[in-house]
């Protein structure tokens, strides 16, 4: 028998044992007579899906679909309605979901709220508030460079500590109350990766904390509320599965302390944390990380590392090649000395722990991309799947954008900020875009910036390829593309139903898209069809 003869039986042989295994199965649940897009682009789509307990079986036409049928077979006829792999986040923060029950939000801008609706903000949560208890708003620029903002924080909340973020999570402004209950001194030296705002001339705090110093905060207003901290993660779940976010991925700074949160609330989703850890002095704060459970509910896991490399460019802190505006000598920072950025580097490269890296400042991408380089060699490198979050590629030189190819880069994109950053040219460069979401919880929303709205119209990529980002991708970018992220057997049940045909409307259309079925593991976590 000829080489070619034996592979054609083997072939016929596997197939039959598949075909016999499938039939062999009774399915738990059928969605038939669909326009299902499985982001598996050797088989983009399918007419019907068969699931058993928390895996897909089969993936076919509707009559290969129903033999998979029994009497107890839940059947969805989805009646032509267009289906994807559920929506992986892979860039979150819990810390950003109102820790605290006195707080107040503000439409999302650089400049913020004005200093007099912040004011009025604050002092009207004030009123309702015990002494003692953490008072919040996000809030931006025109807030967090006052140096006045402190001594007026004082005089409306003397008796409570208040925190105001800016909405893009670098910087935070105090108030005299919250730096003494966190044991911060006017004298206090600068942590490791942070800063601290001092009056010219003089130690004296501002209030506000740049990076790293922010740690303390964050973990003191987890800790303030637990039941509300619990309650918002819930109603933020909710919200996301609503939206067919199956999976997020947490960039979490709190979890060695917080874990037993997540283990009461017991989310639905599938919620990877990533530990975020802070510094002090002039060390990473390591150890606190170490002997926690990695895996402590079947849907809640622990892996891979992230660090801020620099800050961004609205509070003039992330390093670029220009100087900013007006400021002739100031090109920006990075948070890290260049020691420890090696050390974090031969730390990725000699474990099996995934780093990702915030780099949004042109700088830092070719300083962090040459010491790579320098690390180890491009094979290695791309067995890690290094992300740089944020895709801020706008003005990567073309050698830059050879090693991110070379060294398998995951470029992990945002959309509301990376509309002048490459994503169709690296695409078609073979260089891993994945989708870093970082606070939207409408990924319709970000597939239609990424399909219409980059500032190079030769960037926008199509609805397909967006969506293959936002699932195969992202699973891929996490190490779990063998498990998840298509709709193929084997792979877990994480399915959505769509409200609209997302690949055939016009793509302004896309961000009133929302989920009509919501499966997550097999079970069906929320419904809207019958």
């Amino acid at each position: 028998m000829s080489n070619k003869a034996i592979n054609i039986f083997f072939l016929l042989l596997i197939s039959t044992f598949i075909n016999k295994n499938v039939s062999a199965q009774s399915a738990d649940i059928i969605l038939i007579n669909g326009k299902i897009f499985t982001s598996d682009t050797a088989h983009l789509y399918v007419q019907a899906l068969a699931i058993k307990g928390n895996k897909i079986i089969a993936a076919g036409s509707n009559a290969a679909i129903e033999k998979t049928a029994s009497a107890k077979t839940k059947k969805i006829d989805l009646e032509g309605k267009t289906v994807v792999p559920g929506f992986n986040d892979a860039h979150d923060h819990p810390g950003f979901i109102s820790p605290v029950s006195k707080s107040f939000s503000s439409e999302f801008s650089v400049a913020g709220p004005s200093k007099k609706n912040v004011i009025d903000s604050v002092a009207r949560l004030v009123k309702g508030a015990k002494q003692g208890k953490w008072i919040s708003g996000l809030t931006g620029m025109t807030v967090f460079s006052d140096p006045s903002m402190r001594s007026v924080l004082d005089s409306i909340a003397p008796n409570n500590p208040v925190e105001l973020q800016n909405m893009w999570g670098h910087g935070i402004v105090l108030n005299s109350y919250a730096l003494k209950i966190l044991g911060i001194a006017d004298d206090e030296p600068d942590p490791l990766g942070g800063w601290y705002a001092r009056k010219s001339g003089s130690n004296l705090i501002t209030g506000a904390l740049y990076e790293y110093a922010q740690w303390p905060v964050w973990l003191a207003m987890s800790a303030a509320e637990p039941d509300h901290l619990i309650e918002g993660l819930r109603q933020y779940s909710n919200e996301q599965i609503k939206m067919g976010i199956t999976t997020v991925q947490f960039m979490n700074f709190d979890f060695p302390t917080s874990a037993p949160y997540y283990i009461k609330v017991n989310l639905p989703q599938r919620i990877r944390i990533i530990p975020f850890p802070g510094t002090k002095k002039n060390v990473r704060s390591l150890n606190e990380w170490k002997n926690i459970n990695n895996h402590p509910t079947p849907l809640l896991y622990v892996s891979g590392i992230k660090y801020i490399i620099d800050g961004t460019p609205e509070e003039e802190a992330s390093l670029g090649r220009q100087h900013y505006p007006g400021k002739p000598d100031w090109y920006g920072r990075i948070n890290m000395p260049v020691d420890t950025i090696k050390q974090i580097l031969r730390e990725a490269y000699n474990s099996h722990t995934q780093l990702m890296m915030h780099i949004v400042g042109d700088s830092t991408m070719s300083i962090v991309l040459s010491l790579m380089k320098q690390t180890g060699n491009d094979a290695v490198w791309r067995s890690k799947r290094v992300r740089f979050e944020h895709n801020a590629s706008d003005n990567a030189t073309p050698e830059e954008i050879q090693m991110i190819h070379d060294m398998g880069i995951i470029m992990a994109h945002t959309p509301k900020y990376g509309q002048g950053s490459h994503i169709q040219s690296f695409l078609d460069k073979g260089i891993i875009v994945s989708v870093s979401p970082d606070g939207t919880t409408n990924p319709f929303w970000d597939i239609m910036v990424m399909t219409s709205q980059q500032a190079d119209s030769k960037e926008n990529t199509t609805v397909e390829k967006a969506v293959v980002a936002y699932t195969k991708t992202n699973a891929y970018a996490e190490f779990k593309e063998k498990k998840k992220g298509t709709l193929m057997p084997g792979m877990v049940a994480d399915v959505v139903v769509l409200s609209q045909d997302i690949f055939s409307i016009p793509i302004a259309q896309l961000p009133a898209t929302k989920s009509v079925l919501t499966i997550i593991n097999g079970k069906v976590v929320y419904q809207q069809i019958h």
